[in-house]
């Protein structure tokens, strides 16, 4: 049984994207394609730019279930998903509780700690303990520094001596009041595509720029996508199994998007878990899904089957 026999054409989906995070113009790119597929495969389908009033919103349109276009802020982070469920709405992608760990970076770096899970060492500043906690970062210099709570790389700097120090904590300081400080690992950075529980594949990076940065990640031509990753096959499979992994420790579902880098020994270290993967004509997981067989409207059904399916089973 496919999705659309579960599902059927009388339901009433809403794609929600936009929202109001540093994302919002790649979730409305993101959103676009998604509607744009569901539309020509027939489905019963409305846009929706999320705001405040979004509860209105899906009463209003009379929403049946949810296709989560979101990136970033109360989109990825649990908020929207609490808010589903408490409608009784079926959504795309993980839980409450999948969700807002892996957007916090600090937790689920954590929990990968627990489960053995490698992450580059790490160390959590806030504003409010700067110089304190800055002196107790146990690693040296080159610095990978971030937003604890944001995705797409916004916010993202390397730091390669003291004198850059001041400047990027400030720039990560504008998204949130927790930055991360990691130890820089040169390598290969490698994504890899989790769907319903079985790793897809991946991708390999090659940004012309210092790394895949916001920039790098939208602007067509600026990075080379390597499919499958420049890598060996025991490399290879060690990454898929470390990034399934690492969905699994969170409790992610639906189609996920696994960050690594991999160190010059050929071991992969997790960066992040990305719970509303980018939809967009430069987006990695549709090309890790094509490259396994899967097109773009064929992804999309696969993510609504998942959708359907935990949403038949919570009723059981």
């Amino acid at each position: 049984m496919n999705a659309r026999d579960i599902l059927l054409t009388n339901k009433k989906i809403g794609v929600l994207m936009g929202g109001v995070s540093a994302e919002r113009e790649v979730s409305l790119r993101s959103g676009k394609a998604v509607f744009n597929a569901l539309k020509n495969l027939g489905y019963n389908v409305v846009s929706m730019d999320v705001s405040s009033n979004v509860c209105e919103e899906l009463k209003r349109e009379r929403i049946e279930m949810a296709f989560l276009v979101l990136h970033g802020g109360w989109g990825e982070d649990g908020s929207i998903q609490g808010l589903l469920d408490v409608m009784g709405i079926p959504y795309t992608g993980s839980g409450v509780l999948a969700s807002a760990l892996a957007m916090n970076k600090e937790a689920s770096k954590k929990i990968f700690l627990y489960h053995k899970i490698p992450v580059p060492p790490f160390a959590v500043i806030s504003r409010k303990a700067l110089s304190s906690q800055l002196s107790a970062v146990g690693f040296s210099l080159p610095w990978v520094v971030k937003p604890a709570s944001e995705g797409s790389s916004v916010g993202v700097s390397i730091i390669k001596n003291k004198k850059q120090v001041k400047a990027a904590l400030e720039k990560c300081f504008e998204y949130g009041r927790e930055i991360i400080v990691e130890k820089y690992i040169k390598g290969k950075e490698v994504q890899i595509g989790i769907l319903n529980d079985k790793s897809l594949g991946g991708v390999e990076v090659r940004p012309s720029l210092e790394f895949y940065n916001y920039e790098a990640k939208y602007t067509p031509g600026l990075t080379e996508y390597i499919l499958p990753p420049g890598i060996s096959e025991r490399t290879y499979k060690k990454a898929k199994d470390v990034a399934l992994s690492s969905h699994k420790a969170l409790g992610c579902s639906g189609a996920t998007r696994v960050d690594l880098i991999i160190g010059k020994s050929g071991n992969p270290y997790v960066l992040e878990v990305n719970t509303i993967p980018g939809m967009t004509e430069t987006s990695l997981l549709p090309k890790i899904a094509r490259l396994a067989g899967l097109d773009f409207p064929m992804l999309i059904e696969e993510m609504l089957k998942d959708a359907i399916n935990r949403d038949s089973r919570t009723k059981i």
